[in-house]
């Protein structure tokens, strides 16, 4: 076990809310400051893994492009989970998802808060 302090960040919210794009860059910064972050998406939050969807999207212009973020949250060792009922309902598997993006239920979210994380939701 790390002896970083955890960050669970829940992201619900898709393209059409500039939330998302709030949540990304809350990670980064989290990335940044040494917390050891976990993203766990659910309803349409799950959309912005999937592959080639963030291309070009840029919620806020005073955010990095949603891509940077998201690629830097991956680059940086942090974990992504996405909600597996979410992803059926889509039609995503992980072979539709970037890479390194695991579909797993929330129980995965719950150790990493009884390890003590901190939990966001947006």
């Amino acid at each position: 076990m790390s002896d970083k302090k955890k960050l669970v960040i829940v992201i619900s919210r898709g393209f059409d809310d500039e939330r998302a794009s709030v949540a990304w860059s809350i990670a980064n910064g989290g990335i940044k400051t040494g917390l050891d972050v976990s993203i766990f998406l659910v309803s349409s939050g799950i959309d912005w893994v999937r592959k080639g969807a963030m291309e070009g999207a840029h919620l806020n212009p005073y955010d990095p492009p949603m891509k940077d973020m998201i690629q830097f949250v991956i680059d940086s060792g942090g974990t992504i989970m996405a909600c597996p009922p979410c992803a059926k309902a889509r039609g995503y598997g992980e072979a539709e998802l970037l890479d390194g993006v695991v579909i797993t239920g929330s129980g995965a979210m719950h150790e990493l808060i009884k390890q003590g994380a901190a939990t966001l939701s947006f």
